[in-house]
């Protein structure tokens, strides 16, 4: 493992994208458990992608544009879905217990699908990770499942802490209603456009 690997996951990871979207929504709606409840979530949700990139399945998504396809509009569907829920959800960011507080279930089930009907991962990681692995390395499975652990344990520590600054900032962030309405507006908007996004990637 080297430097270059670490500073290119941290780069990567830090980038504001749907976990990292989510895991602060999750803060700002339910407080610091939702959020670590969000990032571990999120962190399960690329452990599909990162299998399917260490056996080389993620090259069907690279060259099937059928399965590609398929995976891709899942998961504009589900994005637009958390749009419209962030949009509707009166209770999504009250400061009402009783309201705003999902099931661990409910959070964690959110989470993984956002990452896992991404085909984007599985051809991000199939692409990524051989770029790390030296040369001649006798075992370069159990160098990616190395480097995939990190990845993951960076995924987890980086959304837990975009989580628990929005948790920490919750009562201040969503004091009055005005602001709560805006903010859900805010993540809808941040939702349908990486929805748009996801829809106009090509492999």
């Amino acid at each position: 493992m080297t430097l270059e690997f670490l500073l290119t996951s941290l780069i990567i990871v830090a980038s504001p994208g749907t976990g990292a979207i989510y895991t602060m929504a999750a803060g700002l709606s339910g407080g610091a458990r939702a959020s670590l409840v969000a990032a571990f979530g999120c962190t399960l949700g690329i452990v599909p992608h990162i299998l399917a990139a260490i056996s080389g399945l993620a090259a069907l998504l690279h060259t099937s544009a059928l399965a590609f396809h398929i995976l891709k509009y899942l998961g504009v569907a589900y994005l637009l879905y958390m749009a419209w829920l962030m949009f509707r959800d009166r209770k999504m960011l009250s400061l009402n217990e009783e309201a705003s507080t999902k099931s661990v279930r409910q959070v964690i089930v959110s989470a993984i699908l956002i990452n896992l009907l991404n085909p984007k991962l599985s051809i991000f990681f199939f692409a990524f990770l051989p770029q790390f692995v030296r040369p001649g390395d006798a075992a370069p499975v159990s160098s990616m499942l190395e480097l995939s652990l990190v990845f993951m344990a960076m995924t987890f520590v980086i959304f837990a802490t975009y989580g628990a600054f929005a948790a920490a900032m919750r009562r201040h962030v969503v004091s009055s209603a005005l602001v709560q309405v805006w903010m859900r507006r805010g993540f809808a908007v941040g939702f349908a456009s990486l929805a748009a996004q996801l829809a106009f990637t090509q492999r």
